[in-house]
């Protein structure tokens, strides 16, 4: 499964273990334009969760036109989605991953078209460090790009939400109600994507992280997480494809401008 998605390796040869840590070769990554690899699209934005528009507007089906690899939630705020090699998992309040069908319903979703290039190797680091190492050896901040990390984590927290049904909370009310779940010395994969501050609303500002245990048994948004020894690799885009629900009439008619999306947004996630 892995070699599908990540560039450059040869198949059967990525290692889930590693043995020192390498010098980052970030600013070798550049966008890759083959097969549009260079284009994040994104299905609605962070901003029309805050009053709780929650109604699934496209399908994984349709997402996967636009890309194999990617994060989301589904209709209800119902489970954390990642999408590995154009399979769509979703994690819900019993933690476990269950692959969904092509109708499943989305309303907000990042998907792109994997063409990961090799950054580096770190062992025994935290996610905040981790991630800030991450953006400071790219010297991307006001650009959009994801990383994959995969490997060995001596301690990873996630969560999912809990399903909402009609009439819908708003997303600070399900930020309060949802399952957390924590596992030491897994094996897995970590998808996030980074997007820049001038972009904050339309999605978080900074890193966007689930995670996949490769036995399926635990995943979610990550709250923190610990890696043990893993490898890095990055995907920097250039174009951001925004697809908005505007046959939705609820979307339609909302006025955001009462909203406090940025300071829910941040509490949320």
């Amino acid at each position: 499964m892995v070699s599908s998605f990540i560039a450059g390796v040869e198949e059967g040869r990525v290692l889930r273990y590693v043995g020192s840590v390498t010098q980052s070769r970030a600013s070798d990554i550049k966008p890759v334009s083959d097969n549009n690899a260079n284009v994040l699209y994104q299905h609605g934005t962070l901003a029309q969760l805050v009053p709780g528009l929650f109604e699934g507007t496209t399908t994984i089906g349709q997402l996967l036109a636009h890309g194999d690899t990617g994060i989301g939630t589904g209709e209800g705020m119902d489970g954390e989605l990642i999408i590995l090699d154009s399979v769509a998992y979703k994690v819900s309040k019993s933690g476990l991953a269950q692959a969904v069908p092509p109708d499943f319903m989305v309303p907000f979703a990042n998907i792109h078209h994997a063409a990961f290039q090799y950054q580096c190797e770190r062992r025994d680091i935290g996610l905040e460090d981790l991630n800030r190492k991450i953006v400071a050896a790219n010297g991307r901040a006001n650009t959009f790009f994801s990383v994959i990390v995969r490997g060995t984590f001596s301690f990873i927290k996630t969560r999912a939400v809990i399903k909402q049904h009609r009439p819908y909370p708003t997303l600070e009310e399900v930020a309060d109600h949802q399952a957390v779940f924590l596992r030491h010395d897994v094996e897995g994969t970590m998808l996030g994507y980074f997007s820049p501050v001038m972009f904050n609303g339309a999605a978080v500002a900074g890193f966007h992280e689930h995670f996949l245990s490769d036995d399926r048994t635990i995943g979610g948004h990550v709250l923190d997480a610990a890696l043990d020894r893993g490898k890095v690799y990055s995907q920097v885009f250039d174009t951001l494809m925004q697809h908005l629900p505007v046959d939705n009439p609820q979307y339609r008619a909302h006025d955001f401008s009462h909203d406090n999306i940025v300071q829910v947004i941040e509490k949320a996630e």
